[in-house]
């Protein structure tokens, strides 16, 4: 095993065991058997995942001078919590049916009104359902976080990143909406919802609440860090997941082949194939891009606009060129040896992951 998966295996079990705790802590609090569906789901959504955001979280502290102290992976463990909330309410916007090779929340709950012949649209309960799951899984996220056990003075210096880093995302979840509502879209637009939406809170954001939790402090070569190598390393974890959610492997990704083109998402991977793109390669795009009927043959064929405009290859080399940026800026950082060599070692895992 490798020293990278040997460092993102300790903080996934750790963390893993920090969120069984919380959410074993909650079940009281949610007993009566009719909430026993919406339990269910909280501990199916919180059971995948690579967990590198509290990775992230984890090397900044280390990076800092934090020592072991199982009180830091319950505070990074509540950013699954944050991230199950945004997946849950994620698909109901982009109307998914699936997230980690199951039903998404919406689509689960659903199916349990019609399985039950409940009065009403089944349709409309699954999302009402999905959105409170998504509500009470963000409450939680807040909660986890506050009652981790850190010492008061590190949660303080570390609470206004973390209130920002909420804030950012539910804006990123905006301008996504209004992306996709403006029907076209730059590298540059994209970019910016890229990083408001997943590249902060996914990077930036977790290794700046590690390194503030340890300082306590929030010094200026702190945020120099965070948002150069974290800046680096978001924009290039997106353009991966754009490729994925065009070209990756269902039985990896957990998503059908090709869902985020029926979905139409305007990501940096489409806004390069627009700009790149024939007259007759663009209207193809434009014509079937968020067709939800789209099929296998529709799918190959945008697949294939992508590919021949070189759209594919030039992100891929800048995923290359964020990700030596990163690597970069990790060289004069005043952080520890061992924080050194493991978030560059979590920026390619990042950055070259196939889920």
């Amino acid at each position: 095993m490798t020293a990278s998966a040997t460092a993102l295996d300790l903080v996934r079990s750790e963390v893993d065991r920090s969120l069984r705790t919380f959410i074993d802590r909650q079940r009281p609090q949610v007993s009566a058997p009719e909430l026993a569906p919406l339990v269910a789901a909280v501990d199916d959504f919180l059971s995948g995942g690579k967990r590198l955001r509290p990775a992230f979280c984890y090397w900044g502290w280390r990076g800092a001078g934090g020592g072991d102290d199982p009180a830091l992976f319950t505070a990074a463990a509540s950013l699954e919590l944050l991230q199950a909330s945004a997946l849950a309410h994620d698909d109901v916007m982009d109307a998914s049916d699936l997230r980690r090779g199951m039903p998404s929340a919406h689509r689960r709950f659903q199916a349990l009104h019609e399985k039950a012949g409940w009065h009403g649209s089944a349709e409309q309960f699954g999302e009402g359902a999905a959105i409170l799951l998504g509500n009470l899984l963000l409450v939680w996220s807040g909660e986890m976080w506050r009652t981790s056990g850190l010492p008061p003075a590190a949660l303080a210096a570390a609470q206004p990143v973390y209130d920002h880093m909420r804030t950012e995302l539910m804006c990123g979840q905006y301008l996504d909406l209004l992306e996709q509502a403006h029907g076209e879209n730059t590298f540059d637009s994209a970019l910016r919802v890229a990083l408001f939406k997943s590249g902060k809170y996914s990077v930036e954001h977790p290794l700046r609440l590690g390194l503030v939790l340890a300082a306590q402090e929030r010094e200026p070569w702190i945020d120099r860090l965070c948002e150069e190598y974290g800046r680096s390393v978001g924009i290039a974890f997106q353009l991966r997941d754009d490729i994925l959610g065009v070209f990756g492997d269902p039985a990896e990704t957990g998503k059908p082949a090709g869902d985020d083109l029926r979905e139409g998402k305007r990501t940096m991977l489409i806004a390069r194939t627009l700009a790149a793109a024939s007259p007759a390669q663009a209207e193809e795009v434009r014509r079937t891009l968020g067709d939800p009927e789209l099929g296998a043959d529709g799918v190959g064929r945008l697949r294939r606009v992508i590919e021949e405009t070189g759209a594919v290859d030039a992100c891929e080399k800048m995923i290359n060129d964020y990700l030596a940026e990163a690597l970069g800026s990790l060289e004069d950082a005043p952080i520890t040896p061992e924080s050194r060599t493991a978030l560059a070692d979590l920026a390619v895992a990042a950055t070259s992951r196939r889920t």
